[in-house]
């Protein structure tokens, strides 16, 4: 006959260990994280100062997850053709990933349109506007993660660092696309551009080819070159740079990479932050978050970079005033 003790006792070890079971079997799963990018595979693999190596793949280890172990990265790029997006992700579906990481609205568009069960972790411009969410509370479905905007301003604050750079400037090229033209940034920064008297005109780029936006801006001699916050744009910054430097063009990006490859000055996010959040953003959905519930993220953090060897190559010389307020200046 059992004593009461031991009842007791059993069913407190009862309890105790099935807690430690489910534990032990969390233990030992192994996810599968595919990540969509665009810059080529080999590139991104070989540059460990690349934000997807510093920050994605640093936080997910900080986290515990060590990959071929208890963590399988899928990694895959487009290679800049964006159009591959939705073959890429019915892959990854099929591949049985735990959730899908995705970088701008349209890639995000295209991930939704192939799954509406798998999580995503999106990095995007203006996911409400461009339907991706409910809201930035609850975005509802099944994607979350975080976006690069604060609100339309921020384009028109990036031309009005340019213009505190380059005194003389008078006519200006928006490299990016149309559908960023027309978005509440560029309309931004075309009511910025009118309030100082400054002349605004579209650069628009082909998917993947920059010739003829190119030849545009060389044909009508602008003063500079502002950079749209396109994601296409970051596996493209070299070769930006080197068309602005061959041109003599002073430039502003949004990414710190731009300036790094020879570009004059950006101002935006910390890319290695935003990789660093997005595997926080993974990790919550592995342990079971649903991605619906959790509120997408806006970047509170913003560095101003300025390139000084470039700007003696252009013959600028930037103001004090300007240099006190940037984070980082590459000499």
């Amino acid at each position: 006959m059992m004593t009461r003790r031991a009842f007791l006792c059993g069913l407190t070890l009862g309890m105790l260990s099935a807690p430690l079971a489910a534990e032990a079997q969390q233990a030992g799963k192994v996810y599968r994280v595919g990540l969509i990018a665009v810059t080529p595979v080999a590139r991104i693999m070989s540059d460990p100062t690349h934000p997807f190596n510093s920050g994605f793949r640093r936080e997910m280890r900080d986290r515990g997850y060590v990959e071929g172990q208890n963590f399988i990265l899928e990694l895959r790029s487009l290679e800049g053709r964006m159009e591959r997006a939705s073959e890429v992700v019915v892959e990854l579906v099929r591949l049985n990933v735990d959730v899908i990481v995705t970088v701008g609205p349209e890639m995000t568009r295209q991930a939704q349109r192939v799954t509406t069960t798998v999580p995503i972790i999106m990095f995007s411009r203006a996911p409400v506007e461009e339907g991706l969410a409910i809201s930035l509370a609850r975005p509802g479905g099944n994607i979350t993660g975080l976006t690069n905007d604060t609100g339309p301003d921020l384009q028109g604050k990036r031309l009005e660092l340019l213009r505190e750079g380059v005194p003389k400037l008078r006519r200006v090229a928006y490299l990016g696309p149309k559908a960023e033209w027309e978005a509440p940034g560029g309309v931004s920064t075309r009511a910025a551009a009118g309030a100082w008297g400054l002349a605004l005109f579209l650069a628009e780029p082909s998917p993947n080819d920059y010739a003829g936006a190119f030849d545009l801006i060389a044909r009508n001699r602008p003063d500079a070159i502002i950079i749209s916050q396109d994601v296409i744009h970051y596996s493209h910054r070299r070769r930006i740079a080197e068309f602005a430097a061959r041109n003599r063009l002073p430039s502003m990006s949004s990414y710190r990479e731009f300036v790094e490859a020879g570009g004059l000055m950006s101002y935006g996010h910390d890319s290695r932050d935003i990789y660093r959040r997005v595997a926080i953003y993974v990790d919550k959905v592995l342990k079971g978050a649903k991605p619906g519930d959790l509120p997408i993220e806006q970047p509170t953090k913003f560095e101003l970079v300025i390139n000084l060897k470039t700007a003696k190559a252009l013959g600028l010389t930037i103001p004090q005033t300007l240099l006190l307020q940037a984070d980082h200046v590459i000499e």
